[in-house]
């Protein structure tokens, strides 16, 4: 297994690289965030263990660069930054494990193993496409027939929602939970205003309709069949 250890901390990389290349493994030692996204994007390894804090480029930007580069190798942070908020920023930022410092080697190897084994990560889609239309989820850009079509940010959200569920009726609540987090019914026509906000714009300057009520049910967003 080849292991890519990111700190700025000499004594920790050393105590790590020493203790994988005694487990077998090959070890790459970098200190400088910017340094390691280049190289990570350039070479291939099994496993990636990052520090948070660290010079050039902090470990979070760094994951996020990789990860919209490309990259899926799976990465273990590993830092004296312990918070929960911490951590799920962390992982929401690319990672895939987290391990506060002060930590045991075994428990890290252990780590290590771990995510070396679980499957590779499917390839996550970019863009979406129903009919002549097509959402650029990396541009945030929708168009129709190479038109595009100006949306605002829930229009974007409520659109992408019933396009994840082409062909499939999304009802009122879903759409309640999806894109405006309500876990109630707030008794409004919130829903009902920014459906004839979207239809208006990706249905009426065209001629074929994409967008079509389910009567008492919800929406359902597909092409004429």
């Amino acid at each position: 297994m080849r292991i890519l250890v990111i700190e700025d901390d000499g004594k920790t990389s050393d105590y790590i690289a020493k203790g994988v290349t005694e487990a077998g493994h090959v070890c790459d030692v970098l200190a400088d965030g910017r340094d390691a996204l280049f190289t990570a994007t350039r070479d291939a390894y099994d496993v990636i263990v990052a520090d948070r804090m660290l010079p050039g480029l902090d470990g979070l930007s760094m994951i996020k660069a990789m990860r919209a580069a490309g990259v899926k190798t799976p990465v273990l942070f590993l830092t004296s930054i312990g918070g929960v908020d911490d951590r799920v920023e962390g992982l929401e930022a690319g990672g895939d494990d987290y391990l506060v410092k002060p930590f045991a080697f075994s428990e890290l190897l252990a780590r290590i193993n771990a995510l070396a084994r679980r499957p590779p990560a499917q390839e996550q889609k970019t863009t979406l496409k129903v009919g002549d239309l097509e959402m650029d989820l990396i541009r945030r850009q929708v168009t129709r027939q190479g038109q595009v079509i100006d949306l605002q940010q829930r229009e974007f959200s409520l659109l992408e929602v019933l396009m994840r569920g082409e062909g499939r009726v999304i009802t009122r609540t879903m759409l309640l939970e999806r894109v405006w987090d309500f876990h109630f019914d707030p008794k409004t026509s919130v829903v009902e205003t920014h459906i004839s906000r979207l239809r208006a714009k990706i249905d009426k300057p065209f001629e074929t309709q994409l967008l079509h009520t389910v009567r008492n049910t919800g929406y359902s967003l597909h092409a004429p069949r």
